[in-house]
Parts: C-alpha cells; sequence; structure tokens
C-alpha cells in the first residue's frame, strides 16, 4: 500500500469528527458562494436598475402547495420570486438596509462553517499525529536490541519528532487546503458560468498552465523533501552524541571540532532547504500570474460586451468578476498544497518504514510463563552470531544450579557480555539451547523470563526523576518502608538522606547529580526491591574508586544471597568465593573450577591473577628502590 493510502488509513479512526469537518467545508463553500451572488441585488439597488425594481415592485407575493409531489420542483422557482420580493420590491434605501443585513448573516453563518471546519480538522490532524507517535514508540520497545546497535539514536528521534510533524502538513493540505478550496473552486465556478458562459470559456485558460506547472515540479519535491529529512536527522544524531558526551569533548579541548562538525551538517540542511523551497515556491506564483494575465483579458473582453455590444449586464459582470478574483485563492492554495503533500509523503515513507521494521520474536507459539526457577539452568551446546558470518560465542556448555554464583571471567572482548544477555532473551541462540528447569528458553513467554531477573551492569542507567521512582522503577504502590529498606541493603539510605529533598529529589538526566558509587549503589536498591530469584551482575565495580567500590561490594554480597547469581568481574578479586568459575577466551569456555582449583593449574585465569595482583606488587618494590 503505497504511504498515502496507509496515512488516510490513520485517520480512518477519526471519522466522526472528520465528517462533521467535511460538512462545515461544503456549508462555507455555499455561504461564500451567497456572499458572492448578493453583489448583484447590491449592484441592481446601488445604481437603481429601473428594470430590475419594476419587475420586482410588479411581483406578486409568491406561494407555495407542497402537498403534490409536482409542485416540489418549484421550489427553487419560489425561493429566487421570495428573495426578490423582499431585497428588490422596497424602496432603494430599505432594500439597501434589506440586503446588507443579509449580508450580515450570511457572512456570520460562513465564518462559524469556517471555524468549525478549522478546528475539527486541527483536532484530527493532531489526534493522527499522536496515534503516529505512539505507535513509533511503541514500536521501537518491540524492537530487539539488534536493530539500536545499527541505528543512530539522532535519526530514530528525529522519525518521531520531524518526519511526523510533517506528516501533519499532508493532513491538513489534503483535507483542509484540497477539500475545502475544491469546493469553494467549483462553487466560483458556477457563478462564473452562471453570469457569462462566455467569460467563463476564457478563465478557464488559467487551468492548463497551472496543472503543467504542478505536475513538471512535483517529482522533484518528493526527492528534495526526503533529502531534507535526512539532513535534519544527521543534526539532531550529532547534536544528541555531542550533549551526551559533554563531558568527553570538554575534557579533551574539543569544542571547536565537534561546533565545526555541527555548522557542517547545517550549512548542508540549510542548502537543500533552500533548493526544495525554491522549486516549490515557483509553483504559486506563477499559477498566480498566468491567472492575473487571464483576469485582465476578461476584464477587457468584458467591459467591451458592456459598453459596446451591451450584451451583458453590469450586475452580472460584477458577480463575475468577484467569483473570478475569489477563484485565484483556491487555485494559489491548490499550486501550493502539491508541495506540502509531496513533504508529508517523504516523511510518511520513512515513518512506515520504521514501523514495517519487524519485531524479532523470540517466543515459539507453544511458550508458557516461568513463575520460578526450581532446579537449574543450563547451557547447552551454545552458539551466537550478530551478523550470521562471525560466532561470538561458541559451543558454550554449563549448568548453574538454584543458589549458586557463576563468575565469568576473561579478556575484553571474549563474548562475556554476549553470554549474559542471551539469558533475559535480549537475544536468541544460533544454534543449542538454553534450558532453565529444563524447558527451553524460547518455550518460556519473554515477560515471565524477565520478571524473574534483577540486572546491575556497569553503565547505570537511571532515570531525569526522583531517587524514589528511580528505585521503585517497575513496582506499583510500593510502602514506603520496603523502598528504605532496599536503599539500606544497597548502602544508599545514608547519603539519600542527605539530598535536599532525600528520597523526592530529582537526579538529574541520567542521574549526572550522583556519583558513580553513588548510581550504582541506585541501581542495586532497585534490583534489592525487585528482589529476582535470579541476578546478572556485569561489570558492576570496575569503575568505582576503592571507598565506593567497597560499599557496592558489601551491597551486592547482601544482593546475592539465596539468588541465582551470574557475576561478570574484570577484578578477580570479587569472584573468589563463586561457586564456579568459567573462563571465556574468543567465545569458547577455556578452564572453569573454583578460585583455588584455577590458581593451582596452568591457564588464563592464573595469568590474569598474576597480572592484576603479582604486577602491581612488583610495580611498588621497583619504585622503593629507585
Amino acid at each position: 500500500m503505497s504511504p498515502f493510502w496507509r496515512l488516510m488509513a490513520c485517520v480512518k479512526p477519526h471519522w466522526r469528527s472528520l465528517l462533521v469537518a467535511l460538512a462545515c467545508m461544503v456549508m462555507f463553500a455555499i455561504f461564500s458562494g451567497f456572499s458572492i451572488g448578493m453583489v448583484s441585488p447590491f449592484i441592481q439597488v446601488l445604481f437603481r436598475d429601473p428594470v430590475a425594481l419594476q419587475q420586482a415592485q410588479t411581483l406578486e407575493e409568491p406561494s407555495l402547495d407542497i402537498s403534490s409531489p409536482d409542485d416540489l420542483g418549484k421550489m427553487k422557482d419560489y425561493v429566487k420570486l421570495k428573495a426578490q420580493k423582499y431585497l428588490l420590491s422596497s424602496r432603494p434605501l430599505v432594500s439597501l438596509e434589506r440586503i446588507c443585513f443579509v449580508i450580515l448573516i450570511v457572512m456570520l453563518i460562513k465564518t462559524l462553517f469556517n471555524y468549525g471546519q478549522t478546528y475539527l480538522i486541527a483536532s484530527v490532524e493532531q489526534k493522527v499525529i499522536k496515534d503516529l507517535r505512539d505507535r513509533l514508540y511503541s514500536h521501537l520497545h518491540a524492537l530487539p536490541l539488534s536493530f539500536f546497535h545499527s541505528q543512530r539514536t539522532g535519526r530514530l528521534i528525529s522519525r518521531i519528532t520531524n518526519d511526523v510533524s510533517m506528516i501533519r502538513g499532508t493532513i491538513t493540505a489534503v483535507f483542509s487546503n484540497v477539500v475545502r478550496d475544491t469546493l469553494l473552486l467549483f462553487v466560483c465556478l458556477f457563478l462564473v458560468f452562471w453570469a457569462s458562459w462566455h467569460l467563463a470559456l476564457v478563465s478557464l485558460a488559467v487551468l492548463p498552465p497551472s496543472m503543467f506547472l504542478i505536475v513538471t515540479i512535483s517529482k522533484k519535491l518528493r526527492r528534495d523533501s526526503t533529502l531534507i529529512q535526512e539532513r535534519m536527522g544527521d543534526i539532531t544524531a550529532v547534536l544528541q552524541e555531542t550533549i551526551s558526551g559533554i563531558r568527553v569533548v570538554k575534557s579533551f579541548g574539543m569544542e571547536s571540532f565537534e561546533q565545526n562538525k555541527f555548522f557542517r551538517f547545517t550549512k548542508a540542511y540549510l542548502s537543500s532547504f533552500l533548493r526544495l523551497r525554491r522549486i516549490g515556491a515557483m509553483a504559486a506564483p506563477l499559477s498566480e500570474y498566468v491567472g492575473v494575465v487571464v483576469g485582465t483579458v476578461v476584464l477587457w473582453f468584458g467591459g467591451r460586451q458592456i459598453l459596446q455590444e451591451q450584451t451583458l449586464q453590469p450586475d452580472r459582470f460584477f458577480v463575475f468578476m468577484l467569483a473570478m478574483f475569489s477563484m485565484m485563492t483556491p487555485i494559489k492554495s491548490l499550486s501550493q498544497v502539491n508541495t506540502k503533500i509531496q513533504e508529508g509523503l517523504a516523511a510518511a515513507k520513512r515513518v512506515f518504514k520504521l514501523l514495517d521494521t519487524e519485531p524479532q520474536m523470540f517466543d515459539s507459539p507453544r511458550a508458557t510463563g516461568l513463575t520460578s526457577l526450581r532446579n537449574s539452568i543450563e547451557f547447552r551446546n551454545v552458539c551466537f552470531s550478530y551478523d550470521g558470518a562471525a560466532d561470538v560465542l561458541k559451543d558454550v556448555s554449563f549448568t548453574v544450579e538454584v543458589g549458586q554464583v557463576l563468575a565469568i571471567v576473561g579478556p575484553s572482548g571474549a563474548g562475556k557480555s554476549t553470554l549474559v544477555d542471551l539469558l533475559p532473551k535480549f537475544y536468541a541462540p544460533t544454534s543449542g539451547s538454553i534450558l532453565f528447569d529444563g524447558v527451553d528458553v524460547l518455550d518460556i513467554k519473554t515477560d515471565s523470563l524477565r520478571a524473574l531477573m534483577g540486572i546491575v551492569t556497569q553503565e547505570t542507567i537511571l532515570f531525569n526523576d526522583t531517587v524514589w521512582n528511580n528505585i521503585a522503577y517497575g513496582c506499583e504502590d510500593i510502602p514506603e518502608e520496603e523502598v528504605v529498606r532496599a536503599a539500606r541493603a544497597a548502602n544508599a539510605h545514608q547519603f539519600i538522606a542527605m539530598m535536599p529533598s532525600d528520597y523526592q529529589t530529582v537526579m538529574g538526566e541520567r542521574g549526572v547529580r550522583l556519583s558513580g558509587g553513588q548510581r550504582q549503589r541506585i541501581a542495586i536498591a532497585r534490583a534489592v526491591l525487585k528482589n529476582p530469584p535470579i541476578l546478572i551482575l556485569d561489570e558492576a565495580t570496575s569503575a568505582l574508586d576503592t571507598e565506593s567500590e567497597l560499599l557496592v561490594q558489601q551491597a551486592i554480597e547482601r544482593l546475592m544471597r539465596n539468588r541465582t547469581t551470574f557475576v561478570i568481574a574484570h577484578r578477580l578479586s570479587t569472584v573468589q568465593r563463586a561457586d564456579q568459575i568459567i573462563v571465556l577466551d574468543r567465545g569458547r569456555i577455556v578452564q572453569r573450577g573454583t578460585h583455588e582449583s584455577l590458581l593451582s593449574e596452568e591457564g588464563m585465569y592464573r595469568r590474569l591473577y598474576e597480572l592484576q595482583f603479582t604486577a602491581p606488587e612488583s610495580a611498588r618494590t621497583s619504585e622503593a628502590v629507585q
């Protein structure tokens, strides 16, 4: 389905408001015609046309009997006679007063219908925009982590903000401009032909050149509009990356470099935008000027019919001229509407492309919920690849019994984080299986599986919210004492109590007002409150100073009690009491055992241990000798 019809399908849920808006547009066009038609009796009264006044005064009071179906066809004549009798049969000043009164009433009704259609169309377009933004945001949550690895955050933000905003212009253009202006154009055309069909044929000469201009320009508009949104996505991406990494930018003195990079993107956007506007702005003035040329010709031709040939009544000519020049507004609007539609359709194409990205389903059709872990978690010949080419994990097999602590160590890039990411089904194994109490992880519903897990990572993610809401994230109706208990268990209560509003203090974006150790303890408190039977600790203490590490380690030890725990740590001092340790290298398990058994044999674990503990001691001895 084309982007246009998909966009129209988004409007369908709001058809009631749209239907009323369309009715208001029809009435607005009709009363616009009435307001133009009032010129005729006004001119007759103002210039005191003797023939028209005499005919109006001799009219008999019209009557209409609608009891017979044959008389229904006389309704048009009845209304016409009634109007002439009311407006033209009295003295000129009285007729003038009546005409002015009718004009006021007609313009008031026209204004009310115009207000109604404007408000209702705005309501529909904003509801559609809200629906699209909600769908995009929800869809992003359904996409796998692998999708975000290949996308720039700024581009995704641009889809939800800039692209969706441009779609709004298309909805407005289609329903407010195309429908309303087309109706108004037909009403004006009717009046033009009613006034003088000879002049009407001349005035229609404006349409072919205008349509030719629109068709010629439209193809380039869509292409350039797509390029503009890509440029805006680049600007948003650079802006997001720079603000997020402002500490690094300042510490390396790269302000000028980042500014110049941003300036390059804004210059590219400016160039693309001006090129689009140069092309889009060409259609309206050209169409308008062609209309003025034709209007001038019509003015000359109609003047000859009145002054020389006397085949056209002056009041009809004034109605014709007013109707014809009134046509210029909808024609100009319709010549510009294609620009808005093409821009919006280009944005809609990108939005629907994102919505069409299929979520990666890790649940099999027979998947069931998991309420608890009773026996063990087993990795059985698990292999995994991100791109389908090189395996990050290769034939990994081990078993963790309930309540045990499994430590995973190895050099950077060995696949440690990837291994634990398979547990909550962030990814699915390429081959092999992961079993929870003998049930394959693909046969377990993802929501129920993740409900059993608490994850604490090196990069602590906190939200720009209160301390309370960050600790109680994902938990509803939690008593105050439970939150405080979790904070005490995480060694966080003391520094929280010293904050300006203690637990109601807003922490800033990503917890910027807290130190690294404080952020980590907030994350641990969050895990304590969730009270998960399975715990994943991914480098939870590697980026902390000695004092913070001690406090965090104490909190982690409390958190690990009576839980099945997976620990990733570069610092081997934190895994010495693990029930079992596996050593990964290039995606394979090269060693397994306890801390003591692994130290007693030659291998990677012993080398890593000696690098961390023997090398610092040698360095201190060397410094003392010097």
